[in-house]
């Protein structure tokens, strides 16, 4: 999976529009210094955010929503689950990396 610089919400929409069905580990910064890392399947996308059901205890499965801006500025990380490798790099992160 290539990873993709995003600096545009309609971008981050486009591409999780064509991964719906894909499976990404989902790493979410809930602030004071507590971040949850979880497996899922995007199962939706909607206008402002995007729905993963992901992999609960003992087979059961939730739903969690984020928000694309929330991926733009790095809040949530998406990544490949087999390589590891991001699928958006963050827009404050594009600048470092050149």
């Amino acid at each position: 999976m290539e990873e993709m610089e995003v600096n545009h919400v309609d971008d981050i929409h486009e591409k999780l529009t064509d991964m719906v069905g894909d499976r990404v580990k989902v790493k979410a910064n809930m602030g004071r210094t507590r971040v949850v890392e979880r497996m899922g399947t995007i199962k939706s996308v909607h206008p402002a955010v995007f729905i993963v059901e992901v992999d609960e205890r003992r087979g059961r499965k939730s739903r969690q929503s984020y928000q694309y801006i929330d991926v733009l500025t790095g809040q949530v990380e998406l990544f490949d689950p087999e390589s590891g490798e991001h699928i958006f790099t963050p827009f404050g992160n594009q600048l470092e990396e050149h």
